[in-house]
């Protein structure tokens, strides 16, 4: 038995690993762009902040592949795909025939059509190279522009940042983090980072990269308000999409991802996808989504490893969107439904202490917990996920101790406790 993976990302770890669970001598070969091995991808903005070393990126020991004897195919692009003749074709005219194909090809920079974007001194920030570039330019340039105020380009800006750099951050939305947060999260956090020194354009965007017309640097960017900014690199961090090239030219399922079933197979045969690239169940939507989330993926990826397998037959629990980080100082952490629209028929509890800087929004919907909203205090953000992932129907009793800030494990009914908090749920 052959497997193929495509992708060397975090969704890859876990199709090795849901592999090796249940077959330890079929071949395995990872093919990837990339020139390094699997590293922490959420590491990056630390690395380029210069909080860690290379030392520290990698995602597993490094005798990870010798000892799941797996073999690593670095610095190679897949152009086609041949699900009838099961084959992938990579860049340099070479062919890969697999048994069974992961696709967890990942995500790419969106770049939108911005009037001078084409040009040197525009960076993105998703792989290790992208750090490394920016650790470089640091070194040369006093003044940058972030376009995009959500996870990426906010760990973007605090990395160069802490290299000394000037920093200003434009955002379409009215608020940063506007996909994970709400009003009053986003506005704690721009705060933070404003007070740390960090300059913030919510509500606004680029509509021009200005150069100077003998060398076509960039100088400076123009806002949709006619307000113009000064800088000598802009970093576009607005999100990924997914990377579909390959799955669409060879006639897979393709909506806003690779769509796959609850085993994470995609409409080929013997062909899977996971992790940024797949768009799979969502369990709070109730409905298929992309979810750009590294424990996501990982944990497609594992599922999709037992199934490629033939020996297993595991359906994905769900998608779950999430995110915790902090921001100088600020841990905030967000699961689910945070934003309900009034159709909904979601109930939703907040509690606001400006002074301490601490926020806490639970969205309840059919007396479920099915979103939150934390920060400052985040100490019980593991518990309120246990209540979200379960799907736990709450008494009054109960919902007012989530409110209160005291969920506990004991909290959950017997029988929940005793069948669903498994290793496996861990």
């Amino acid at each position: 038995m052959t497997y193929v993976i495509v992708g060397n990302g975090v969704a890859s770890v876990g199709a090795i690993e849901g592999i090796r669970k249940v077959d330890k001598e079929g071949r395995i070969l990872v093919v990837s762009e990339e020139q390094t091995p699997t590293y922490g991808r959420p590491l990056i903005s630390y690395f380029l902040a210069g909080k860690i070393g290379l030392d520290r990126m990698s995602l597993r020991p490094d005798d990870f592949y010798d000892r799941n004897n797996v073999e690593l195919k670095l610095g190679a692009r897949v152009t086609g795909l041949n699900p009838d003749g099961k084959t992938i074709t990579l860049a340099d005219g070479s062919t890969i025939a697999y048994d069974s194909l992961l696709l967890a090809t990942g995500g790419i920079p969106f770049m939108p059509p911005i009037k001078g974007l084409a040009g040197p001194d525009i960076y993105n920030f998703t792989t290790l190279a992208h750090a490394e570039e920016l650790i470089t330019l640091s070194q040369s340039i006093r003044k940058v522009v972030v376009i995009g105020g959500g996870l990426i380009g906010l760990k973007a800006a605090e990395g160069l940042f802490d290299n000394g750099l000037s920093v200003t951050i434009v955002e379409l939305a009215p608020r940063v983090l506007s996909a994970a947060f709400d009003d009053v999260a986003g506005g704690m956090v721009s705060r933070r980072l404003e007070h740390e020194g960090l300059h913030i354009r919510c509500g606004n965007t680029v509509e021009e990269i200005l150069r100077d017309a003998e060398y076509s640097r960039v100088i400076g960017v123009r806002l949709t308000n006619g307000e113009e900014l000064e800088c000598e690199a802009v970093v576009v961090a607005i999100g990924v999409v997914p990377s579909l090239t390959p799955a669409k030219e060879a006639g897979l399922q393709v909506k806003r991802g690779i769509k796959v079933d609850d085993y994470l197979r995609t409409s080929a045969t013997d062909v899977y996808a996971a992790g940024d690239v797949a768009e799979a169940y969502d369990m709070i939507a109730d409905d298929a989504r992309v979810t750009p989330i590294w424990p996501n993926a990982y944990s497609q990826g594992y599922y999709a490893g037992l199934n490629m397998t033939g020996k297993k037959s595991e359906k994905h629990p769900g998608g779950l969107a999430m995110n915790a980080i902090s921001f100088y100082g600020l841990a905030t952490a967000s699961l689910g439904l945070v934003n309900p629209a009034p159709e909904d028929g979601c109930d939703v509890f907040t509690f606001v202490d400006e002074e301490e800087q601490s926020y806490r929004k639970l969205v309840f919907r059919n007396d479920k917990l099915v979103g939150y909203v934390l920060v400052g205090d985040i100490d019980f953000a593991g518990l309120y996920t246990g209540f979200v992932r379960f799907q736990l129907p709450l008494t009054d009793e109960v919902k007012q101790d989530l409110k209160d800030g005291r969920p506990s494990a004991l909290l959950w009914p017997e029988h929940d406790f005793e069948t669903r908090w498994t290793p496996e749920c861990e």
